[in-house]
């Protein structure tokens, strides 16, 4: 696609706007192009899922009040903030404008330079997508040691888009296998259930594929003391604390390792490699709090967060040739430091309940009266003193997924004297932190793009290379299966994807690739190939023709397959 630049003057400062609407402001290219003679061995990305700018905040004055510090380990390194939008798409069958973004396509941005559509794990917004390299991959290709860290599940999207590309963000499974070739080093995280089968409790169909990560050479770790017994003579990881997320701070057992400790003991491995290593950390659950409404919980996974950037900040301080660089994919829940016209917040309040609303949620559903429900909010907060109609309105659910749940935290939450715009995302800057050369190319207001481009040139690793050696092997076409179970592809969009032409009229559709030439009769499916009759499955829906892969094969004379698993093409 061609890039159609404008000129505006804003305020007196020059602005290019591409044609995808990113604003790259004039004054900080010019200071990405001064930092290139400036380089890191090594970079640290820390992703705070769901952290606006109220989480934030929220977060400060909590700490402020309970332990007398002014500030947040990251405060001293903001340096700006970012743009979060998407690409246009579908969400649930519905086209979007991606105004507000999920954290598969922040994902993608920011982990690979690229703009893509809701739930897309590091793939183009095409019919026919083709994969975008993140910067482990390039870094990975480089000789750098490689890792991910997450307090969510390892397959979920955040760290997905830095080490594997698939169409949906729900193909967990396909995330799982695909991170077995990725050459990532250390991957810790929840999310056993992806690794293993259902008769295991897990959610595979097909085999448990740790054995064949033991295989591979990784160190397979399930509890905090196996992590911490670990060594830097342990260079590939695979740790998993969780069938599903990493408990929450205010759930977590012994047997729950802090992000904070997944974080120190990835770095102490990842740094033995003398090429330097890369490695994104993310504090996945702040956003699952958000999405909750559970500001209690919220607070502790964003302190959390919180920590660990302080491991890695004490780390780069002390290596001297590390950059890291700080942000969120989005803000959740819009969350509201007030509510009702009260121009306070009752913040003395805000470390009085016990455990997490998901600890209870099966409780407050099971519960068959108003007493029950008395009985299980005293269990766990400060409330002693319950209305009755605050335990209807919990009673009845707040009409969400969240159910119960979701009424508890709105009850706790005016109480608290906080609000919340929904269960959802929103579309809020969010903002950027950075120590080392790295800060100097993510200044001021900046998409979230730039934070891939900045983490690719600042350790000297090729992006564009990286997703070429991709994009020679892989294709994610749409797709459907027919009744008789065989996948069909649309033509249009995969023949001109290989190179080919395609035009149609008159109801007859032909099909150019290379010397071979394909005659399609829609009216009665008869097909002509080089002249010769030849018989594949032809199915027209919605006006798109679609065709299985023999067709294509002969068309281009290749050998494609198709990976079920992770729905794509095999083009070597």
């Amino acid at each position: 696609m061609n890039k159609i630049f404008k000129r505006l003057a804003v305020g007196g400062l020059a602005l290019s706007i591409v044609a995808t609407g990113t604003i790259v402001m004039e004054n900080q290219k010019s200071s990405v192009s001064a930092a290139k003679s400036s380089t890191s061995k090594n970079l640290i990305v820390l992703i705070g899922d769901g952290m606006g700018p109220a989480q934030v905040a929220a977060t400060r004055y909590y700490q402020q009040h309970e332990a007398g510090k002014k500030s947040l380990n990251i405060d001293p390194y903001y340096v700006g903030q970012a743009t979060t939008f998407a690409d246009r798409g579908e969400d649930g069958g519905v086209i979007v404008s991606g105004i507000v973004t999920d954290s598969a396509s922040a994902g993608t941005a920011f982990a690979t330079g690229n703009k893509t559509y809701n739930a897309a794990i590091s793939v183009s917004n095409e019919d026919v997508a083709k994969p975008f390299a993140s910067v482990l991959e390039a870094a990975e290709l480089s000789g750098k040691s490689t890792g991910l860290v997450t307090t969510a599940r390892i397959t979920h999207a955040t760290p997905a888009v830095y080490a594997t590309h698939v169409r949906s963000r729900d193909n967990e499974s396909a995330i799982a296998s695909q991170y077995l070739t990725s050459g990532i080093d250390v991957l810790l995280g929840g999310g056993q259930s992806f690794f293993v089968t259902k008769d295991e409790k897990g959610k595979r169909t097909d085999k448990n594929i740790i054995p064949d990560f033991q295989a591979k050479g990784y160190k397979v770790v399930q509890k905090a003391a196996d992590l911490n017994a670990l060594t830097a003579k342990n260079s590939k990881v695979l740790g998993l604390f969780g069938s599903s997320h990493v408990d929450y701070v205010p759930d977590r057992t012994q047997d729950t390792p802090s992000l904070a400790a997944m974080t120190s003991k990835a770095i102490e491995i990842l740094s033995t490699n003398k090429e330097g290593f890369a490695v994104m950390i993310e504090g996945g659950r702040i956003d699952h709090a958000g999405h909750a409404n559970d500001l209690p919980t919220m607070i502790q996974e964003t302190l959390d967060f919180d920590a660990a950037f302080k491991v890695a900040i004490d780390f780069a301080k002390k290596d001297g040739n590390t950059s890291v660089v700080v942000t969120a994919d989005h803000e959740t829940g819009g969350l509201s430091l007030s509510r009702d016209n009260i121009y306070e917040v009752n913040i003395d309040l805000w470390d009085k309940q016990k455990h997490s609303s998901e600890s209870i949620a099966s409780k407050l559903e099971a519960a068959q009266s108003i007493a029950e429900i008395k009985t299980i909010v005293s269990g766990n907060t400060w409330i002693t003193d319950l209305s009755d109609e605050e335990a209807q309105i919990i009673m009845d659910g707040d009409g969400s997924s969240y159910k119960r749940e979701g009424a508890y935290n709105a009850v706790v939450s005016k109480r608290l004297l906080v609000g919340w715009s929904g269960h959802g995302h929103s579309a809020v800057d969010v903002g950027v932190w950075a120590y080392g050369p790295i800060a100097d190319q993510v200044k001021g207001q900046i998409d979230n793009t730039q934070i891939a481009l900045a983490s690719a040139n600042i350790i000297g690793v090729d992006l564009k290379k990286a997703t070429a050696e991709l994009q020679s092997k892989y294709l994610y076409p749409k797709f459907k299966v027919s009744r008789e179970k065989e996948v069909l592809y649309p033509a249009k969009a995969l023949v001109e994807a290989l190179g080919g032409t395609y035009t149609s009229g008159n109801g007859v559709v032909k099909i150019v690739s290379k010397k071979n030439t394909m005659d399609i009769n829609l009216k009665t499916n008869a097909i002509q190939f080089n002249g010769k009759t030849k018989i594949y499955t032809v199915d027209v829906d919605n006006n798109t023709l679609y065709l299985p892969l023999t067709a294509f094969n002969q068309l281009t004379g290749k050998d494609m397959k198709w990976d079920t698993l992770s729905e794509r093409l095999l083009l070597k």
